[in-house]
């Protein structure tokens, strides 16, 4: 049986599809990092190189996707492959976008050639759109892939209401519902087009909710995306129950609609689609943990820790009911990233001015859905309310980095860095509102010319108009891109250079950590250093990890010269003595007497607190183990952890980038000389690495719009800091050319500061 109105309906403009994606790409590539970059990008590069696991929620396709992208020979630097993977996946969903605004323009726009080009200028506005543009020339999150997957399903929910009824359009049903449970294995993100995909069937079909197949089909993929299924396995008994009767009541509706369905095709093919889609999480977690790659966080290998990794337990965020702040200013958080995507290179004003006229052609899009096509405008309007408001209340974020707050708020919790990327998607789909209002205001003009001009020129008489969707590709263009930026890794290569052979660096969080990840596992980076993170100390994974590590040898030949001439033995002892038992037990939190301390030979620790955390346990059991037998360094991206908490300024050498443990009181003489600013300081090695070993000029480069993103600036602040604070030592010292020279470099990075 076919569809008469599908047969004669104009079949999807797919080059014209694929043009706009191409397009996109290009804007992408012309503006790519050229390597890593902070947070949490070195991260998932070097997790799709090793083939490890990430932070939760373990991102298993993204990892396997990237790792198979990762080893086609594009380029020869892997993290440029991997941000190509990022812009790849982006400028195809701006493709799949584009299909669904011409498709929801049919009735709006009579002419093609003219639907085809609001469609282009709305996604191009999407595509553009500061976060989106962002997030697609840097491969920092997973989040590129969930766009794509939402527009991917969203196309597929289209085209599927477009195709005849009957067993060819189901099909498409259980591949939505497959893409659906495939990409929950990359970020839950992916799901949040079910409900607009939901809309969109229902309004097509209503008698779908009556097919005991799709009622299946609805539940397993809501048990599988939200891990609810596991309850069956060791859930409490009383939802056990509640869900066995969920179950048993359709598997009666079954029955009395037609037994014979539980032996059908369709539902078999169902269940496999969401079986399949979901098994990523509990089949490739498990087996690639048990097999210890290098970037393995939270080591889902048992049943308990993969559902700890699957629910995010790391994080412990309160109910939904706890907000971690008031719901006004998380909306207002929101509102606050829509405002930074039209042109935010053009100040306050003019930022303003872009947004509110993308927000009006945007509305009238929606509004104009409203009349020409109700169920595009129920579907549109849910994929936006899910993807901001439904998203705002269950992220539950605490007050935004750079939110304004009420003063009489006083000190608040905030977040630790800018969270616009989580509303990436809804940022990109914006395009698809802009796209029919560009669609509205050239039928509008064409309207108004009907009767002084001929049918052809009344429509380019408003083509014009359509040059507007250029304003955030020129407003964001300078901030957006991330063309010129080499900071994260040549800070990661500086950091590991300053660490003597097979030494342990003990750093803060993941701007000054997961770099280094990068430098050591992609680019083969003095992997001889053990890295230590603080804040990841406080989980059993890191220690066992530490504990179980087995150092690499250190190769002079691909160092940095200061340690070419190096002459030290490699270290026959493990970094943590302890056992797999005794890191199990060790306290997350141990009081202590006031005035504790502690002697290991002449090193005398006087802690600063009366309360240690698992972190500073272990942090004083790296000093037991390895003081004499391993150099032990703080980054100075750790600030004052050692003074505060171990008292143990007179033993802390400064040497670059980092602090040097003494086993000895530290006293001037010789190299050694006391700074204001840094303590006491070794001049010569010093003097070695900031000049002849780190790339300051990656540091000190002039950055037109600054340091765009503020929460992560500190890292660059170090520079200023200690090549400015070592400028008055080698001053002291006579040297008047180093000192100035210091304090240039000093001055031209706090310039990127501000």
């Amino acid at each position: 049986m076919t569809n008469p109105a599908a047969a004669t309906r104009e079949p999807p403009p797919y080059l014209a599809a694929a043009l706009t994606g191409v397009i996109v790409l290009g804007i992408y590539i012309l503006t790519l990092a050229p390597t890593t970059a902070f947070w949490d990008t070195s991260e998932y590069i070097a997790a799709a190189r090793v083939l490890g696991i990430p932070h939760p929620p373990g991102n298993p396709l993204f990892v396997l996707l990237a790792h198979t992208w990762g080893a086609l020979p594009l380029v020869a630097d892997y993290a440029v492959r991997i941000n190509l993977f990022a812009a790849v996946t982006s400028a195809g969903s701006a493709a799949l976008w584009f299909l669904v605004a011409d498709r929801w323009m049919r009735d709006v726009v009579t002419v093609k050639w003219a639907r085809l080009a609001a469609a282009f200028a709305g996604i191009l506005v999407g595509a553009t759109s500061w976060t989106v543009w962002n997030q697609s020339t840097v491969n920092e999150k997973v989040y590129t892939v969930s766009i794509l997957s939402t527009a991917l399903t969203t196309w597929l929910g289209v085209h599927w209401a477009d195709d005849a009824p009957g067993q060819h359009r189901d099909r498409w049903l259980v591949l939505i519902a497959y893409v659906f449970a495939l990409s929950s294995t990359n970020h839950m993100m992916g799901v949040l087009a079910a409900p607009a995909v939901a809309v969109y069937v229902l309004l097509t079909e209503p008698t779908m909710l009556l097919k005991p197949w799709v009622l299946w089909l609805g539940l397993l993929l809501a048990l599988a995306v939200s891990g609810s299924w596991t309850v069956l396995v060791d859930g409490p008994l009383e939802q056990q129950v509640v869900l066995g009767i969920v179950l048993a009541l359709l598997a009666g509706y079954t029955v009395w609609r037609d037994a014979s369905e539980l032996r059908r095709r369709m539902f078999w093919l169902a269940v496999l689609a969401v079986v399949v889609g979901i098994s990523l999480n509990y089949v490739f977690l498990p087996i690639r943990s048990a097999q210890f790659p290098a970037i393995n966080e939270g080591e889902p290998r048992n049943w308990d820790a993969l559902l700890q990794v699957l629910n995010r337990a790391q994080y412990g965020k309160p109910p939904l009911n706890v907000r971690q702040a008031d719901f006004v200013s998380q909306l207002g958080n929101y509102l606050q990233y829509f405002n930074w995507q039209f042109a935010r290179d053009w100040g306050r004003v003019g930022g303003l001015v872009a947004t509110w006229l993308f927000s009006i052609l945007g509305l009238a899009g929606g509004i104009t859905l409203w009349w020409r096509d109700r169920r595009a405008f129920w579907a549109s309007t849910t994929l936006m309310v899910t993807m901001t408001l439904a998203l705002v209340t269950y992220l539950n974020f605490k007050y935004g980095f750079s939110y304004a707050t009420d003063p009489g708020l006083g000190p608040v919790a905030r977040e630790v860095r800018e969270r616009d990327y989580f509303f990436v998607v809804s940022f990109a789909a914006f395009g698809l509102w802009i796209a029919v209002g560009f669609g509205a205001l050239l039928q509008s003009v064409a309207a108004t010319l009907e009767r002084s001009l001929g049918p052809q020129a009344r429509w380019a008489a408003g083509t014009p108009l359509l040059g507007l969707a250029l304003i955030p590709l020129f407003g964001n263009h300078v901030t957006a891109s991330r063309s010129h930026e080499t900071l994260a890794r040549d800070f990661a290569r500086d950091l590991l250079e300053s660490v003597e052979p097979y030494g342990i660096l003990i750093t803060a969080g993941d701007n000054d950590t997961f770099p280094l990840w990068y430098a050591q596992e992609v680019e083969g980076i003095r992997r001889d250093v053990t890295l230590a993170n603080l804040s990841l100390m406080n989980t059993r994974w890191h220690l066992q990890q530490l504990r179980r590590r087995v150092t690499p040898d250190f190769d002079p030949t691909q160092a940095a010269a200061i340690w070419k001439d190096w002459k030290g033995t490699r270290p026959s002892t493990p970094v943590l003595t302890l056992s797999e038992s005794e890191v199990d037990q060790l306290p997350e939190a141990q009081l202590l007497p006031p005035n504790s301390g502690l002697k290991f030979g002449e090193l005398h620790i006087i802690f600063g607190r009366d309360t240690l955390l698992l972190s500073d346990l272990v942090t004083v059991f790296l000093i037991r183990d390895n003081l004499g037998k391993r150099p032990i360094y703080f980054a100075w991206s750790d600030g004052g952890y050692a003074d505060q908490l171990l008292g143990a300024t007179g033993y802390l050498m400064t040497e670059g980038l980092v602090r040097r443990l003494n086993p000895t009181p530290l006293k001037v003489g010789g190299p050694v000389v006391l700074n204001k600013g840094l303590g006491y300081v070794e001049m010569e090695r010093t003097r070695r690495l900031l000049f002849e070993t780190y790339n300051y000029p990656a540091a000190a480069r002039a950055r037109p719009s600054g340091w765009v993103d503020r929460p992560s600036q500190s890292i660059l602040g170090l520079y200023s800091v200690i090549y400015g604070t070592t400028a008055s030592s080698f001053q002291e010292a006579g040297d008047s050319a180093l000192a100035t020279r210091s304090d240039s470099i000093a001055r031209a990075v706090e310039a990127s500061l501000h």
